[in-house]
């Protein structure tokens, strides 16, 4: 069996990928029918009216998930790839007022939404609860073309006579990876040694080019990602008889205003991937573009997920028994680092990173061309020196560097020592001769901050053997001091 990463993620509208994508994309088949022009019944004339009826859910709940709407907007040539929200509410206007349809490619025919679109509440159609015919006529009102379909779920649609053919066989020998069942696609993993994503990819490999599959996946983030903006900025009152009241907004607004004063709750992770899901959620209901994941019910998981990874720069990268390695960019957020341990139920273990290196390896973890092995080779962890000079330069790194010199001098202190232990770098400061520990560091984080330390007092952050000395003057609040530093 194959199915591609395009079946599961699709580009739709809402509010629903059953009732309001499907019936749109079905629409869409009628049209390339009409312009085959091949199945039309014989004597009839030229198709000059065009109509539908909804069975089963598609009648009794069409209403309320606009599916009339979208059979009509499918009629005019509309579809979920390419929707324009906007667009689409003046062509709707205007068919209401004129009772003329223009769809691509064809004649302009008469459609009164009012007659010629049937909410048929009468027993459903016998292949599925959700059914709909969708008919042309020629002018003196005789059947010129008439197809049943039925939306199947996630935006898949069948004709009466594809539902009724046995499944075809033949998908599976034409991709490297074939599987029928989850225990399959393991046993497949464990024997190739490589990870569900890089199987899917090879499998996507042989039925799109490298470029069109990247180009592909880039764009389905994109349209998430657009998702999550308009979400974020909407307000009012969504569609609907419960006259629900948008809140992605408000909880957004709140949230951006805790973590500028630092009030990061535990659940604050749950916080942060929910408004970005209930910004799509509320974007579905509206009826703009979605992206199914893989329906519409869920389209808000997956880019919540995503967003947050991408804009707080974290990224799981392995889940053992009792811990959780994560690539961070900011080790200093306590915060965002409780909420992680509250949220995995398990300690932490902090790769630090950049933002960049972060940013560009959940891009190609996304698209398969990569795993989290690798990913972690790739987001730190690391002590070479390029990688550690990019650290040094980092704001988390900055800010850490300057506190613990900030604080050295509130607590009058003569020594910072910063010294490598198990699994750790410990922090010593001295203080009326006394030597005492004020922290712990992780361990990329407290290189990251010696190699910052270095830059400062001009040493080779390269140079681990021989000892070296260097100096800096810094200015902190109206006070200059002198540092010396010696390794």
């Amino acid at each position: 069996m194959f199915l591609s990463v395009f079946d599961i993620f699709k580009l739709g509208i809402g509010p629903s990928s059953s009732h309001t994508m499907g019936p749109m994309v079905a629409a869409g088949r009628f049209l390339d029918l009409l312009r085959n022009g091949a199945d039309r019944i014989p004597g009839a004339g030229e198709a000059a009216r065009l109509g539908a009826r909804l069975h089963g859910s598609l009648a009794f709940t069409g209403k309320g998930h606009a599916t009339d709407r979208a059979v009509i907007l499918g009629l005019a040539g509309f579809e979920p790839e390419t929707f324009d929200a906007l667009r689409a509410a003046t062509v709707l206007s205007r068919i209401r007022e004129t009772g003329r349809i223009a769809p691509p490619g064809l004649p302009e025919m008469g459609f009164d939404p009012a007659a010629d679109l049937v909410f048929d509440y009468g027993p459903a159609l016998p292949g599925h609860a959700n059914g709909l015919v969708i008919w042309a006529r020629d002018a003196a009102g005789n059947l010129y073309l008439e197809e049943t379909y039925y939306s199947v779920g996630g935006g898949f649609v069948l004709t009466a006579r594809e539902l009724e053919a046995p499944a075809g066989s033949t998908e599976a020998a034409a991709v490297p990876f074939p599987f029928g069942s989850c225990a399959e696609m393991l046993e497949m993993a464990a024997a190739s040694g490589r990870s569900i994503a890089e199987m899917q990819r090879a499998n996507e490999l042989v039925r799109h080019g490298a470029q069109a599959l990247d180009s592909g996946l880039a764009r389905i983030w994109e349209v998430m990602a657009a998702c999550i903006d308009r979400g974020l900025a909407g307000e009012g009152i969504l569609p609907g008889g419960l006259k629900m009241r948008r809140r992605a907004r408000s909880i957004h607004e709140r949230l951006m205003a805790e973590r500028g004063r630092n009030l990061a709750a535990p659940h604050t992770v749950n916080d942060w991937i929910a408004v970005y899901a209930i910004a799509v959620n509320e974007e579905n209901a509206e009826g703009t573009q979605v992206v199914t994941a893989p329906t519409n019910g869920a389209s808000g998981v997956v880019p919540g997920v995503l967003r947050f990874m991408r804009e707080h720069h974290v990224m799981p990268l392995r889940a053992d028994d009792d811990q959780l390695t994560v690539a961070v960019s900011d080790p200093s957020d306590a915060g965002m680092l409780n909420a992680l341990r509250l949220a995995s139920g398990r300690k932490l273990r902090l790769m630090i990173a950049t933002d960049s290196q972060i940013l560009s390896a959940i891009e190609r973890l996304d698209s398969g061309q990569m795993d989290r092995t690798q990913a972690a080779g790739q987001t730190g962890g690391g002590d070479d020196d390029e990688h550690l000079a990019d650290l040094a330069l980092d704001a988390p790194v900055i800010d850490l560097v300057n506190r613990l010199f900030r604080e050295a001098s509130a607590a009058r202190a003569t020594d910072i020592h910063i010294e490598p232990a198990r699994g750790r770098v410990v922090v010593r400061r001295r203080v009326d001769g006394m030597l005492r520990e004020t922290e712990r560091l992780p361990p990329d984080l407290g290189r990251a901050a010696v190699s910052r330390i270095k830059i400062l007092t001009q040493l080779n952050i390269a140079e681990r053997r021989l000892p070296q000395d260097g100096r800096a003057r810094l200015r902190m609040g109206d006070r200059d001091y002198d540092i010396r530093v010696a390794t």
